[in-house]
């Protein structure tokens, strides 16, 4: 495997591009391959058994590509599949979790918010995390229903998602939670609007940052990160309409090829 190879990256639709920004922010020379599989989009309402198929398929579509890493940017496949992706590649493989952590260990009001998928909030993983960081705190889990579609559609501002985010953040507020996590790879981009309608002693936080930390961390291990000063290439493949990622991702668009294929 050479320090040219992409790192390739996933996600259940065109959320976990908010992650491939950290990445791309952190390492500007990677090569990066990503796939949106907006087509099976939202993975939070499917069985784990239809999640692991799905994040099977995505990883192996990856390797054929020659992916060195892969980053799984999506909450639920990270909660309902990196154990089983781990066990059946040999190539690394970077998850991502809500950041409960760092709010249960800064919340003054002993109370924290969490947004996230149902197939996030119902997983082994987010219940063991929860457990082990959020012991002796409130923990308000909220699925927040309806929001995966409408930021697929591209719809971030308006009354829509507004509405929509009022009433899920409600019983939050209600609870006096000083921090909300967004559980989802989708939700960093409705930060915005979230911001407008919460009281402002309220801290967003999302776990981008931390997983590009984390890949830059795993290539250096490995000799794999690249240093060439040539540009970089940057796929993105989706199976549905190429319009949402070129709206989130339009101060890209001199350095990316975003590409329609079906996988």
């Amino acid at each position: 495997m050479g320090k040219n190879n992409p790192i390739g990256v996933f996600d259940s639709g065109v959320g976990g591009s908010s992650i491939w920004k950290e990445i791309n922010k952190l390492l500007p020379a990677e090569n990066i391959v990503y796939l949106a599989d907006s087509k099976n989009a939202p993975y939070g309402n499917k069985s784990p058994e239809e999640i692991v198929e799905l994040s099977i398929k995505n990883t192996e579509k990856l390797i054929q590509f020659n992916s060195k890493i892969i980053v799984v940017a999506c909450n639920t496949a990270t909660t309902n599949a990196i154990n089983i992706l781990r066990e059946k590649y040999t190539i690394p493989i970077i998850g991502i979790e809500p950041a409960i952590k760092p709010a249960a260990l800064n919340t003054s009001s002993k109370s924290i918010g969490i947004l996230a998928t149902k197939g996030t909030l119902t997983s082994a993983l987010f219940c063991k995390t929860t457990k082990e960081f959020a012991s002796d705190i409130k923990v308000v889990e909220i699925i927040g229903e309806g929001l995966v579609p409408l930021i697929e559609s591209g719809k971030l501002k308006g009354p829509e998602i507004n509405e929509l985010l009022r009433k899920h953040t409600k019983p939050m507020v209600e609870a006096d939670v000083d921090y909300i996590v967004l559980g989802c790879s989708h939700y960093p981009y409705i930060i915005p609007a979230l911001k407008q309608i919460l009281p402002k002693h309220i801290k967003i936080i999302d776990s981008g940052e931390a997983v590009a930390q984390q890949t830059k961390k795993v290539l250096e291990k490995q000799g794999l990160l690249r240093k060439e000063s040539s540009k970089p290439l940057l796929k993105f493949y989706t199976n549905a309409e190429t319009d949402t990622l070129e709206f989130l991702l339009k101060e890209y668009q001199d350095d990316i090829t975003i590409e329609k294929c079906d996988f």
